[in-house]
Parts: structure tokens; C-alpha cells; sequence
């Protein structure tokens, strides 16, 4: 058995971008296609990304706005292929990457735990087991029968983290999810993650909070515009990108929510 859950070789992700700017329509791109030559650039968000992840380690990513973070998770999850180079996962995964992306608004929340259910590769039957804990945990009450339309961003955040968290899985995939709801409800998810933690579970976690990933993180992975600039122990690959973002801004960042420095680009 391969001690290792996540692997990366050399991956490489390249988007082709208009440089005339954004195409809103496709009477738009087609003008611009039949009278004149239409142009591209190539961004590359991610250039020959190489590490490995033990089975049961946990492992922060972290680097500025457009480093690549986000788009390293939606590789592992299999949401992008690489233009080069293997991403391998090895085991179940739950990704938790944009909460509540997948629902079906004009559904219940019932009727979306098992559509999320199915997007997530769990049978009907193994969801409809979880329903009730799913329900206790994003405490939805009554609510749980009506049209996800009519309810708040905070329940529909709440039901999306419930439903990603209550299954089975062997590697975790957390983007910025650490931050979600009130202060109570931050903290039932913090206590979750820890018992993932404690079953042995993979987790790839990519926030803007440092103190969360030095807390909740044995290693941290620092992207700078889609090249790895280190990997290690948490706290120290912390320090070194502190000290970093002091030497750009001038100043001593603090640790906390979104520390980062905006290069103006977002991946």
C-alpha cells in the first residue's frame, strides 16, 4: 500500500484568456471572430507544482491572492485537469470547495442532501441513513422541507458543510471553509475537523488564516504565483512567508483572517 495519499508531479495549469478582455455573449465572440483575428494570453496558475502528502497528515497552502492556492484544490479534487503532469489521489475524497455550489435551488434541502449525495458518489440509501445527523448538525429544523430559495446564505452554508462533512472519506479538501457562519457555528466546525483529524483522514486546507492553518496544520505548502516556494512544518513555512509579505509591504503582517498581500490577480 502507497504511504502516501496525495501526490503531485510536476503539475503544470495554463488558461487561455481573451486580451481583448471579457465575452459576456456569443454574438459578441462571433463578431469579434468573422472581423478580426481574435488574440489570447496564456496565465499559467500553476508551473511544475511537485510534493507529497503522507496518508493522515494535514497540509495548509498558503501564498498571496492569484498564487494558485485554489486552483492546486480544484486539481486535487479532479474539477480541472493539468495541462502537464500528474495530480494523483489515492482514496475517497470529500472536497468542500465553494459551499453550497451543486444545489438545485428549487429542491428542498432534503432532496439536495441526496442530490449532493450522488455528486459526492454516495448511494441513496447511505444518504438517507445520514439525513437525520445531517439535519441535527445544520440545525435546520422544519426548514430541511422547503425550497433551498427561501433560505438564508448562513443555512445554506451551514447544510452545504454539514452534508460535505457527514460522509465517509479518506482525504479532506478544505478551501477557506474554517471561516463560515457565526462564531459558535466556526466553532462545531473546527470540532468536526479535529475528528477527522483523529480518524487518521487526509486534509488539504487552503485559507488566507494563517492562525487557522497553524493551528488545524502539521505542514504548509507556500505557492508564489504557482510555483512552490516551500514546504514544511507549518509554523516555519509561516514565518518564512510572514516575513516575506513584510519585506513587500514594508511592514510586519499580522497573523489573522486575510492577511495577504492583493497582487491584483485571483486564482
Amino acid at each position: 500500500m502507497n504511504a502516501f495519499s496525495i501526490e503531485f508531479e510536476d503539475v503544470a495549469l495554463e488558461y487561455r484568456l481573451s486580451s481583448e478582455g471579457a465575452i459576456s455573449t456569443f454574438k459578441e465572440w462571433a463578431i469579434r471572430k468573422l472581423t478580426r483575428r481574435m488574440e489570447y494570453r496564456r496565465v499559467r496558475a500553476l508551473d511544475g507544482v511537485s510534493f507529497k502528502l503522507e496518508a493522515g497528515r494535514t497540509l495548509g497552502v498558503v501564498g498571496h491572492n492569484g498564487a494558485g492556492k485554489s486552483t492546486l484544490l480544484r486539481v486535487a479534487a479532479g474539477i480541472l485537469q493539468p495541462s502537464r503532469g500528474i495530480a494523483t489521489m489515492r482514496g475517497s475524497m470529500a472536497p468542500i470547495i465553494e459551499l453550497g455550489t451543486g444545489f438545485e435551488f428549487e429542491l428542498t434541502g432534503r432532496e439536495n442532501i441526496l442530490f449532493n449525495g450522488a455528486l459526492l458518489g454516495r448511494s441513496r440509501a447511505d444518504m438517507k441513513a445520514r439525513i437525520d445527523d445531517i439535519v441535527d448538525f445544520a440545525e435546520l429544523g422544519e426548514f430541511i422541507d422547503s425550497p433551498i430559495r427561501t433560505y438564508s446564505t448562513g443555512m445554506v452554508v451551514r447544510l452545504a458543510f454539514a452534508i460535505a462533512t457527514t460522509v465517509d472519506a479518506d482525504i479532506l479538501l478544505l478551501d477557506e471553509v474554517l471561516s463560515v457562519g457565526d462564531q459558535r457555528f466556526q466553532k462545531k466546525c473546527n470540532e468536526r475537523i479535529a475528528q477527522f483529524r483523529e480518524k487518521g483522514v487526509t486534509i488539504l486546507l487552503v485559507s488566507h488564516d494563517l492562525e487557522a492553518i497553524g493551528k488545524t496544520c502539521e505542514l504548509a505548502l507556500w505557492l508564489d504565483h504557482g510555483r512552490v516556494r516551500g514546504m514544511g512544518p507549518a509554523r516555519e513555512i509561516i514565518e518564512d512567508y510572514r516575513d516575506w509579505v513584510a519585506q513587500v509591504n514594508g511592514t510586519r503582517m499580522d497573523v489573522g483572517a486575510d492577511s495577504s498581500p492583493d497582487f491584483g490577480i485571483h486564482a
